[in-house]
């Protein structure tokens, strides 16, 4: 039987989406130029709220330390741009950088994780926040050689924006673009994502996959099939990391540039608002849940912005975008602690 308290959030944004829909028609906005921003942004913001799925699975919650995922995304970013890549090799190659980066970081972070069991969530937000400030430091220093990247006076430190357009800026956004008038279908970009999509499936349908989900539903079932649950939770946590470099990456490229320093202190948020979104429940959790939720949220980015723009003040369009997504974790967060109070009487 449908809980459909459950789905509250899921209905109030898609009946707030029909209502921004009718509203573009009304007021003559390319209403299908909006679903195609929506669709680009599901592409390059998928892979992100992708990154939430192996914690999930294994018990850990929220990864709300994918800060640590992002900087080793961004490291093997601009290592290639330091290197001067370009093109659809220099993309594989930043890939190839951030993944290493991020399988050290996971691990580092895996070992946090493990010694504050039962509070991952709020361990992660704290350990996410100090290590971009800690990298900070490492951006004001740090070695490269490109010019293009440094700041022009003194020529030390990476700029807080670098330009990736010469070297592989909307690489995988271009990549089989299909135009229809207004409309742009980025084949290449959903196909990478929902094949991403598809590998994960994959793993957590083999047998560590599966030793994964155990340990998140019940430790004490896992350890008595003969489970490791810490090695289970480790191999989780640095899936998940690496996935977040992925994804940064291809959230870079789509906008065409690196931003470092702050700017990626608050990204975990709108991808964990996203899976929520989805339908994620302590029960359990889904890559439909990842598409659908990734999608609803976009979408509610790409659609109040002109539409604000248009009637109301530009500044509103981000409150309300603000408002919903917070909204949702909270709503989120309360209706999983009544239905453990519930549980518990």
């Amino acid at each position: 039987m449908i809980n459909l308290r459950q789905h509250i959030p899921q209905y109030i944004v898609a009946l707030f989406l029909l209502i921004m829909f009718a509203t573009a028609r009304t007021i003559n906005l390319s209403v299908s130029g909006l679903i195609s921003d929506s669709l680009v942004r599901l592409g390059m913001n998928g892979v992100l709220t992708l990154a939430m799925l192996p914690m999930l699975h294994a018990g850990a919650g929220l990864n709300f330390g994918m800060s640590f995922g992002i900087v080793a995304g961004l490291l093997g970013m601009s290592l290639a741009v330091n290197f001067r890549q370009i093109g659809l090799p220099g993309f594989c190659c930043a890939l190839l950088f951030s993944i290493a980066f991020a399988l050290v970081l996971g691990f580092f972070y895996s070992l946090l994780l493990n010694r504050v069991k039962g509070r991952e969530e709020i361990a992660g937000i704290f350990s996410g926040f100090s290590f971009i400030f800690l990298m900070n430091f490492f951006w004001a220093v740090a070695p490269f050689t490109n010019a293009a990247m440094l700041w022009p006076i003194g020529g030390q430190g990476a700029r807080p924006t670098v330009n990736l357009e010469p070297y592989f800026g909307k690489i995988v956004n271009n990549f089989l673009l299909i135009q229809l008038g207004d409309f742009q279908l980025p084949l290449g970009l959903i196909v990478s994502f929902l094949l991403l999509c598809l590998l994960v499936y994959i793993i957590f349908q083999s047998r560590l996959g599966l030793a994964i989900i155990a340990t998140g539903e019940s430790e004490q079932f896992a350890q008595l099939s003969g489970v490791n649950v810490k090695k289970m939770r480790t191999y989780a946590i640095i899936l998940s990391t690496v996935l977040a470099a992925v994804g940064i990456c291809f959230y870079a490229q789509g906008y065409g540039f690196l931003e470092l320093y702050d700017a990626p202190l608050l990204m975990a948020f709108p991808a964990a608002s996203a899976i929520l979104l989805g339908g994620y429940t302590r029960r359990g959790a889904s890559i439909f849940q990842v598409i659908t939720g990734t999608f609803l949220f976009q979408a509610l980015y790409v659609f109040t912005g002109p539409i604000a723009n248009t009637l109301l003040a530009p500044q509103v369009s981000e409150l309300l975008r603000m408002i919903i997504s917070n909204g949702v974790i909270l709503y989120s967060l309360l209706y999983e602690g009544r239905q453990k109070n519930l549980a518990a009487k």
